[in-house]
């Protein structure tokens, strides 16, 4: 029986939700708080533009590829075991990462952190879900989605304030003290909550889940280097697809699958994890792009281009707040759909800058895209919550984060490539040597710092790989918006959709 804290007052969950959204705030600023520092990073470790994408990227990777089993474990060992674990990973390999020099070991130490991100983030969600009072739990799910949609712009914000006076290597210790501080208040505070019946853990599911994720990210990032119709790039996503239909194979043939497909019968579900997928795909790879260009292009310093982005923060935490409210009011059909078109004109809007744009257009865009995701964000994350039983809200959280993490991933991966392999064909190299133009090619932090004309070649080229990489996210918040309508389309009452026949204790199930 699923062991549940017996402490019920108010003011204990409002230290509970604290804890855990501290440790939430740590996981996900870090998916965002390095960009800020890329062109530091370049100039330090002379990391090409493939590499840089890889340095964002191995964070995202690994988060996506290790949350549903990080949920499944903290379910049966116990969520706050799993919270604690992952926090220990992710604060020692940022502790280890502040004495890194080479872009290969910060690529893998990043990785090493999603690590422990991956037992972190399941287990905040699952320990409200899971141990919270129905009166409670959306206003604390409702914290939650905000923090979760919030804290990566805050990072970029605590980083540029870190890199005015430190060098990027600061930013990981943030992460060293932040890890910190949420162990301290795990173990006080947060009650433990486990499903001691749960059965094993699907290895062989999750295994096959990592490498068709691995697959599928391998490919994209590293399609601008060795060409989109390469045999190398075309063998990987083909293999990405194979991997794909086979998890799905096996998970529908196992009495406890890892993730039971059937749980997509659901309509409520699929359209939460579409909509939570769709937004953090545009985000993601959107921030991997604005940074860059803020910084090199328009010649901010770091502190001022976090500044520069906060409108997003602004307008999305309280939108969040509102978000269901205006679902009990309008639907969270309309809502959430209409927070994508939010999304996709804040992205048209940045689409259209160029090398010299004023801020105010970059402004507009920016509050619409955080009034988007604040809208959509909390009545889809709700929706996933609540579409799964109390026992099975690890799981159920990993597959919310997945949404996210995946979407994240395969945004950087997606958009960052598009940007590096725009650039490199656009950039104009006449009249420099194959070294140098090789160098223009694979980086363009080096490119803007070369003597002239080659930064303003640089920045032209930049600029215009950015809208076409914008627009395709444009294009995907457009895409998810019709699937929200057309999934919610009617109401579903509980019970419309057949419980799977056959059901793991540990399994993601609708109700």
């Amino acid at each position: 029986m699923m062991k549940l804290t017996t402490d019920t007052s108010s003011p204990r969950h409002g230290v509970i939700t604290a804890v855990v959204c501290l440790a939430l705030a740590a996981v996900v600023a870090a998916m965002a708080s390095l960009n800020v520092a890329l062109p530091d990073i370049a100039r330090d470790t002379h990391a090409t533009q493939t590499q840089l994408l890889w340095v964002i990227d191995a964070y995202s990777l690994a988060f996506a590829a290790l949350l549903l089993p990080g949920g499944a474990l903290g379910d049966r060992y116990g969520r706050r075991v799993a919270l604690i674990a992952g926090l220990v990973i992710f604060g020692a390999g940022s502790a280890i990462a502040m004495t890194t020099s080479s872009a290969t070991e910060l690529i893998a130490l990043r990785a090493v952190l999603g690590l422990g991100a991956a037992l972190v983030m399941p287990a905040t969600l699952s320990t409200i879900t899971g141990t919270f009072p129905p009166a409670e739990r959306a206003r604390a799910v409702s914290i939650w989605a905000g923090v979760a949609g919030g804290a990566a712009v805050l990072g970029l914000l605590a980083s540029g304030l870190l890199l005015a006076g430190f060098s990027w290597r600061s930013i990981f210790g943030l992460n060293v003290v932040l890890s910190a501080l949420a162990l301290a208040g795990t173990l006080r505070f947060v009650p433990e909550s486990a499903d001691p019946d749960a059965p094993r853990l699907d290895v062989g599911g999750a295994a096959i889940a990592v490498v068709a994720l691995v697959a599928l990210v391998f490919s994209v990032i590293e399609a601008p280097t060795y060409g989109w119709l390469a045999a190398r790039t075309v063998a990987g996503l083909a293999l990405a697809g194979v991997l794909l239909a086979a998890f799905v194979v096996w998970e529908l043939r196992q009495d406890h699958p890892l993730l039971d497909p059937r749980v997509f019968r659901e309509r409520t579900l699929t359209a939460g994890t579409t909509s939570i997928l769709i937004q953090f795909f545009a985000f993601y790879g959107y921030t991997f792009i604005i940074l860059q260009y803020l910084q090199l292009v328009r010649g901010a310093t770091p502190l001022l281009a976090a500044l520069e982005v906060l409108p997003l923060a602004a307008a999305m935490m309280p939108t969040s707040r509102l978000a269901p409210r205006l679902a009990a009011r309008f639907g969270a059909r309309w809502v959430v759909a209409g927070g994508l078109v939010l999304v996709a004109a804040g992205l048209a809007i940045v689409a259209q800058l160029g090398t010299d744009t004023s801020y105010g257009l970059l402004a507009a865009g920016l509050a619409l895209l955080g009034i988007g995701m604040g809208a959509a964000m909390t009545p889809a994350t709700t929706a996933i919550t609540e579409a799964l039983p109390p026992a099975r809200q690890g799981v159920g959280s990993a597959l919310n984060d997945l949404s996210r993490e995946v979407g994240g991933a395969i945004g950087i991966a997606v958009i960052g490539s598009i940007l590096t392999s725009t650039y490199s064909s656009h950039v104009d190299v006449a009249g420099l040597s194959s070294r140098v133009a090789a160098k223009v090619k694979g980086s363009f932090a080096v490119a803007a710092h070369l003597p002239a004309p080659i930064p303003d070649r640089a920045h032209t080229a930049f600029v215009t790989a950015m809208n076409i990489a914008l627009l395709t996210a444009v294009g995907a918040a457009l895409v998810g918006a019709v699937t929200v309508v057309v999934l919610l389309r009617t109401r579903h009452r509980t019970g419309d959709t057949p419980a799977p026949a056959r059901l793991q204790p540990g399994a993601a199930v609708s109700r």
